[in-house]
């Protein structure tokens, strides 16, 4: 192969790669609503699952976005919602609506996760929920788990910090 071929093959590979990247994720602003960072979520089911993604999340419990990235950065899945309705836009699929965000979040993360505590628990208030304790001691991380119903669940998310 030639110097100029090859120089030109690096251009198109270098080029192509950078398409494929993703904008660079805002830090935390949680006086804007806006939050981002990485999220794990083990439900210990039988089977046991797993998830964890990079993710952004703006607005509040009544109207909002969450959107979830792969590990290479780009998006696996956004769940918006407003009152009385939830939508579920996944990579290469047609979009599904759910009847509230409570039951998408159910879906795609496969344990219910309290939505208006979670908004509460990333700025840093110890709201309290029947059958999760928060462990909101550590700037920048939060540690939630869920006892009762079963399946447990622990949730972990670390903030991108400004």
């Amino acid at each position: 192969m030639t110097r100029g071929r090859r120089q030109a093959l690096l251009l198109l590979v270098a080029a192509a790669l950078a398409g494929c990247a993703s904008p660079p994720r805002r830090p935390a602003k949680p006086d804007q609503g806006y939050w981002s960072g990485r999220l794990g979520l083990q439900v210990h089911d039988d089977p046991p699952q797993s998830i964890s993604a990079a993710f952004e999340l703006r607005g509040s419990p009544e109207q909002g976005e969450l959107s979830l990235f792969t590990p290479l950065g780009g998006t696996a899945a956004i769940l918006s919602w407003a009152a009385g309705t939830a939508l579920l836009r996944e990579q290469g699929k047609e979009p599904r609506r759910f009847p509230s965000i409570d039951a998408l979040i159910a879906e795609v993360l496969g344990a219910p996760v309290p939505l208006a505590a979670l908004f509460d628990w990333l700025a840093g208030r110890a709201t309290m929920v029947p059958g999760w304790t928060a462990d909101l001691s550590r700037q920048g991380r939060l540690h939630a788990r869920r006892t009762e119903p079963l399946p447990a669940a622990d949730l972990r998310i670390v903030l991108e910090t400004p």
